[in-house]
């Protein structure tokens, strides 16, 4: 879908979806999207405003500001994951390359 098609059917879906006593089925049609999507849409704005109709494609979620402290520490939690996986898998190539080290001087 074209992304200025996206924006203006987004615009209008919200707007007519809250005006219109949300007929998901309706506005699908009319803006030639899925009735989930309409629903989608009408669900990320109730709960989180603009920033949750935002185009996030190819965006990480640690990226996006936090709402909360609870998703803070999520995203928290999910770096400190990524580093000890980091340092872990480092500490493999490390043991990995001593180890043929060794063997190659033994061999010589």
């Amino acid at each position: 879908m074209d992304p200025g098609f996206r924006r203006l059917a987004l615009r209008r879906a919200r707007r007519e979806c809250i005006a219109t006593g949300k007929n998901y089925g309706e506005l699908a049609l009319k803006y030639r999207v899925s009735y989930q999507q309409v629903r989608t849409w009408t669900i990320r704005f109730e709960q989180m405003g603009e920033a949750g109709l935002q185009d996030r494609r190819g965006q990480r979620k640690k990226d996006q500001t936090p709402r909360t402290e609870l998703e803070q520490a999520q995203i928290e939690i999910e770096q400190l994951k990524h580093k000890l996986y980091l340092a872990e898998m480092e500490n493999a190539l490390l043991k990995k390359l001593d180890e043929i080290e060794r063997r190659d001087v033994s061999q010589k």
